[in-house]
């Protein structure tokens, strides 16, 4: 509909770029008549719908706009005889007003996209048959089928086998991400070479794609307090033009400094000059192409107020755990406490923790599994609440858990200790005593100190890091990643109280979490931003800005474009006043005419529109350049 509209729209405005020119031509033949008559032609042509719209506004609600000041100036231009000087304005205008729409159809493209990500049919599982079914018909618990290459149809988990999915459409992570047994799925991701059964776990009106869709669709149809004002200063700002319009029509020519003639066609040509439009496009155009930039990157705004939120923010508060943390432990050392090789301790430790769901005993199976280490089958597995595992394992019973299941000596029990006071897991692998011990660390996400950085060169001080870690797990952490100060052992509502004082000190101030264990801190914040927002209702209901993927180096990338966003209408408000002052002047002094005034003004409008519109580009580093390592994290600049 919109594009028909677009393209109707440019069929009439070269109807009467046509007539304006036919209907000039034969003026300059001495066809008088027959030009006027063309002309009037070329007035329907381009300004029928200007002329619909102001008078629906008058009506309707009772108020002036730009497009019925258009209207009556260039019949006022056809009244005192200059038929050419009208048409002309009512061809540019028209011009002006497809240029733009075309141009603003550019910020509404995302969301066309997206929806077209998502296949129209699915392959459904059905008593062991396979049927071609509506994705729109699916439900959760569905099992579906996704053939290698074919787009996944649903929101679900892998029930069987395993590929290598794109997830770039919906996340922006440019490597496919490799999916197995239990992982998470997403509409309108890519499956690769293997093919992949799912359980659909959620409706087709709740997934994920489902859901960014409407977070765009929201976030432009809604309007920053500052572009309400001006539409609002825009309404009042045109019974002014008007008045002023009335004015210079006629006291001039009372006092006998213009004829009426004069003064007629200068008071047409301020009609044109003085009106609004540049302003009126100043803003809106920029924040819904920073608002289709963001989305193409995987970082979701829910309002283009909050484009401008970020862009002013003075300084930011980060999560630690699941922020600059990865969130879950990483084995970090392996260390025999006697004849056993550390590899035979990890493989041990691994065996007995393969039936384990707990974190730790994940992460030891997956650093064996790394290392291509062979597992041995163990027996009698059994979980010791709050203290690890033990199982049968060639023969004995091996433990696998805190220290204190076994007697160790003292210079190993210190070691231990003073590991465990620096923030450490230490895991302890033994038989009848300890064989060994393994420790464990929530590292540092590798593009986190590359993001405090850039924040850093972008002038936002302090940043600092809430923890509800220990003093000395919070430090190591902080000395890794750079930030000005780290708040340690802190409860939810001290995370609160940390970013209130941040903001009663410096101004406006962001806040990153994970969005879930984060949400009170995120609500207080002046821009909450929760990290890996994938799939988390409290991240998108919470958070003010969402990213779709755990990168921490997104968050640069969504001040800088914030931040450039300000610039763009810092420098269109200046552009749309410096222009409307000069051509005001022009008009008063008798320098410009009617064309002239058209083409300023318009030229004027077009230019902050397009402007604006540069930010649908990838935007330049916010600065020089990150290291090599970094920017293999951070979102496409």
């Amino acid at each position: 509909m919109r594009s028909f509209r677009a393209h109707a729209e440019a069929v009439t405005t070269a109807a009467c770029a046509v007539t304006v020119l036919v209907g000039w031509l034969l003026l300059r033949g001495g066809r008088h008549a027959a030009g006027v008559t063309v002309l009037i032609a070329g007035y329907v042509l381009g300004g029928h719908r200007q002329a619909r719209d102001g008078l629906l506004t008058l009506v309707r609600e009772r108020e002036l706009d730009v497009d019925l000041l258009m209207v009556v100036a260039a019949i006022g231009a056809a009244a005192i005889g200059e038929w050419f000087d009208g048409a002309l304005l009512i061809l540019i205008f028209a011009l002006s007003g497809t240029l733009e729409g075309y141009a603003s159809a550019r910020t509404t493209r995302d969301i066309t996209a997206l929806m077209a990500l998502a296949p129209d049919e699915a392959i459904r599982l059905r008593g062991g048959e396979e049927e071609t079914v509506p994705a729109s018909t699916l439900n959760s618990g569905d099992r579906i089928v996704v053939r290698p290459g074919a787009r996944i149809p649903a929101d679900g988990t892998v029930a069987e086998g395993a590929s290598a999915v794109n997830q770039a459409p919906i996340t922006g992570e440019s490597a496919p991400v490799d999916k197995t047994e239990g992982a998470d799925v997403f509409a309108g991701s890519i499956n690769g070479h293997g093919a992949l059964y799912v359980t659909v776990t959620k409706a087709p009106e709740e997934t994920l794609l489902a859901r960014i869709i409407g977070l765009v669709k929201e976030a432009q149809a809604n309007r920053p307090a500052g572009q309400l004002f001006i539409e609002r200063f825009e309404r009042g700002y045109a019974k002014v033009v008007v008045l002023g319009a009335l004015l210079i029509g006629t006291l001039p020519a009372a006092f006998g400094w213009w004829s009426g003639r004069e003064a007629i066609y200068r008071a047409m040509i301020f009609l044109v000059v003085a009106s609004p439009c540049a302003l009126a496009a100043a803003m809106m155009p920029t924040l819904l192409s920073a608002l289709s930039n963001a989305a193409r990157n995987g970082i979701l705004f829910k309002g283009s107020t909050f484009v401008e939120a970020i862009g002013r923010i003075d300084a930011i508060a980060f999560d630690k755990t699941g922020t600059l943390t990865s969130g879950h432990p990483v084995v970090t050392q392996v260390v025999s406490a006697g004849e056993a090789l550390p590899d035979t301790i990890l493989a041990h430790a691994a065996s007995v923790e393969r039936a384990s769901e707990h974190p730790v005993g994940r992460a030891i199976v997956s650093e064996a599994l790394r290392r291509k280490l062979p597992l041995a089958p163990v027996s009698d597995f059994q979980a010791v609440v709050g203290a690890g595992a033990r199982a049968r394992l060639h023969g004995a019973v091996w433990s696998v858990g805190r220290p204190a299941l076994f007697a160790m000596p003292d210079e190993l029990s210190k070691t231990v200790t003073a590991l465990e006071s620096l923030g450490n897991t230490v895991v302890a692998v033994g038989d009848d005593s300890c064989r060994g011990y393994i420790t464990l660390r929530d590292c540092v996400r590798p593009e986190a100190a590359a993001a405090v950085g850039f924040l850093r060169r972008l002038g936002i001080k302090p940043i600092i890091g809430l923890s509800g870690d220990s003093r000395a797990a919070a430090d190591m952490i902080a000395a890794e990643v750079g930030v000005d100060e780290m708040h340690a052992c802190l409860y939810p509502e001290d995370k609160v109280r940390k970013v209130k004082e941040l903001a009663s000190r410096h101004g406006v101030v962001a806040m990153v979490g994970d969005g879930v264990n984060d949400a009170p801190a995120l609500a207080v914040a002046s821009v909450g931003i929760a990290m890996g927002g994938i799939g988390s209702d409290v991240a998108l209901e919470t958070a003010d800005v969402v990213l779709s993927r755990d990168d921490v180096g997104m968050v640069p990338y969504a001040v800088a474009l914030g931040r450039r966003s300000l610039r763009i209408i810092h420098q269109n408000l200046a552009i749309a006043l410096t222009v409307i002052v000069l051509l005001v002047l022009s008009d008063l002094f008798g320098l410009i005419t009617l064309p002239w005034g058209v083409v300023g003004h318009e030229g004027s409008t077009l230019l902050v529109t397009l402007n604006g519109l540069r930010l649908l580009r990838r935007i330049e580093s916010p600065t020089a350049g990150p290291p090599a390592a970094a920017r293999q994290h951070r979102p496409a600049l």
